[in-house]
């Protein structure tokens, strides 16, 4: 298992699992398209890539290209890295049928080869004792419930404080809010984030 300090940014959730048994790290989705309608994932890889660096990883197709634009037009370069797949036509093994250009996505990658493409991407990598983020075991929704930001009195309020003071969407939701506390901020970094609440 490789460890990566940049988080990564896939297509949907079948490329997440294929480079999971492969890195290391904050592997976050756009949910395809899912991306142009979804201010707080835009807000989660925007928080990502300022704390750690984001790689794009997308599929080389041309679905894959406009998502990468989107997102390479929503943040600033120096906190972009964007790796490239190689064309290789074929379909997956859970598709009936090819694509629509009949090239094979992230999912259908091998291994040795998503390792390459993170290395020309210039990705971090890491021998273990240098990955800070995140460390200790992540916050649960039950955290959020004891620091009084869902499930309680005034919790939306609370939240809307919060989200302010981290400069984040204020309609992000709960499980919004725990994905960016999870993978932006170490254990200790969050759990005193939730004691200034």
């Amino acid at each position: 298992m490789l460890h990566i300090r940049e988080a990564i940014v896939v297509e949907g959730r079948y490329d997440k699992n294929t480079l999971s048994q492969v890195v290391d790290t904050l592997i976050l989705e756009t949910g395809g398209f899912q991306i142009f309608r979804d201010p707080e994932k835009m807000a989660l890889l925007d928080r990502a890539a300022r704390r750690r660096g984001l790689i794009v990883l997308t599929d080389s197709d041309g679905a894959g290209f406009v998502i990468r634009n989107r997102i390479k037009g929503a943040i600033p370069a120096q906190y972009l890295k964007h790796a490239y797949i190689p064309d290789v036509y074929g379909k997956e093994r859970r598709k009936r049928q090819p694509g629509k250009e009949g090239k094979l996505g992230v999912e259908g990658m091998p291994p040795q080869v998503l390792e390459d493409v993170l290395r020309r991407a210039g990705a971090t990598f890491l021998d273990g004792d240098g990955l800070s983020v995140p460390s200790g075991p992540p916050l649960t929704k039950g955290d959020l419930f004891a620091a009084g930001l869902s499930g309680g009195p005034d919790s939306a309020g609370k939240r809307r404080a919060l989200l302010k003071r981290l400069e984040l969407p204020e309609h992000m939701s709960a499980n919004a809010l725990l994905a960016v506390l999870n993978g932006c901020y170490s254990r200790a970094e969050a759990e005193e984030i939730l004691k200034n609440t």
